[in-house]
């Protein structure tokens, strides 16, 4: 996650137990088609202190900012952003294997990029945040109410009644 934007850089998911080297083919993977961050926060899990991940790190010239231990309002956003996929997806979505998995986050996070507004952005997607054009108006001038249209007070929707015999 771009902290500064809220974008959704990537998902990492691994079918079996994660170790260090799975943990650099999913940075990798998530950072393939993005600009390379110059920070990067991570927590004081072992797998972020395996030799190969640092030396994924050196190579790309990414320093890594730690979180504080045992403190998760250290990472906010991150925190947050975790409650967000539980909650708005994970919870509603089923999936069958890793693969299904993976490409269901993936179309989540072009909604969350590209269509989900933030109240903390004022009310913009991370990807107009992040400098994207403007989606175009929908084309609203050949649209009106139609003849026979029945309000209901109860539920505020106009339903169009079908003529009678």
């Amino acid at each position: 996650m771009d902290v500064f934007t809220r974008r959704l850089i990537g998902f990492g998911v691994e079918p079996a137990a994660t170790d260090g080297v799975s943990v650099c083919r999913m940075f990798n993977h998530a950072i393939a088609r993005q600009s390379l961050p110059t920070h990067l926060s991570s927590d004081h899990d072992p797998l972020f202190r395996f030799h190969r991940w640092l030396a994924n790190l050196r190579v790309l010239e990414i320093e890594e900012i730690k979180s504080v231990p045992y403190v998760p309002v250290s990472h906010p956003f991150v925190e947050r952003l975790i409650g967000t996929i539980r909650c708005e997806y994970l919870d509603r979505v089923l999936f069958w294997n890793a693969l299904d998995l993976a490409r269901k986050l993936e179309a989540f996070r072009d909604y969350y990029n590209g269509h989900r507004v933030h109240r903390a952005l004022a009310g913009l997607t991370p990807a107009l945040r992040a400098g994207a054009p403007s989606p175009a108006a929908a084309p609203l001038k050949h649209y009106a109410w139609q003849p026979g249209a029945v309000s209901h007070p109860e539920c505020r929707l106009t339903t169009i009644s079908p003529p009678t015999a």
